[in-house]
């Protein structure tokens, strides 16, 4: 089954078809079609929000009873061990930085500057493909509820 995401304004609906195209790319480790995907996506504005978004609702799914530091090293070797053989330039640092952003305890500090939104674009489909095969649900259906997460607080603030 195909999303369509018609639905969305045109800015969302950008980031929802980039973020499948990146994400299926990164489930059948397809270089070739990995890199334009992820160029999309790093040019779309709030489409790390968004695949954050993604990330923690795939944990919180994944991890029900809630997440520790063993938990989380778990998750980071699985993604860059599995990722590493097709991705070589994977970056084990973007990718902790991903999950402490998506969780909410990231804290950049003085010395150390986030990801750039390429990094971000080039690592987040990894992360999420590799959280997906765990949970045999699509895509669409976290990119629906990060959509309406992130409108909810829009509306709020």
């Amino acid at each position: 089954m195909t999303t369509t995401w018609r639905h969305l304004p045109a800015p969302a609906r950008e980031i929802a078809q980039a973020a499948t195209e990146a994400v299926g790319a990164a489930q059948a480790r397809d270089a070739g079609a990995y890199q334009p995907a992820v160029e999309r996506l790093a040019a779309a504005d709030r489409a790390g929000l968004v695949l954050g978004g993604v990330v923690r609702l795939l944990l919180e799914e994944g991890h029900p009873d809630g997440l520790d530091g063993d938990d989380i090293r778990q998750v980071l070797e699985r993604c860059v061990r599995s990722t590493a053989a097709w991705r070589p330039d994977v970056d084990p640092h973007v990718l902790l930085v991903l999950l402490a952003g998506a969780l909410g305890v990231y804290d950049p500090g003085d010395d150390d500057a986030p990801p750039d939104p390429a990094a971000i674009a080039r690592h987040a489909p990894l992360l999420v493909a590799d959280l997906l095969a765990a949970t045999g649900r699509p895509l669409a259906d976290y990119l629906s509820a990060a959509f309406a997460e992130v409108a909810r607080t829009e509306l709020h603030d």
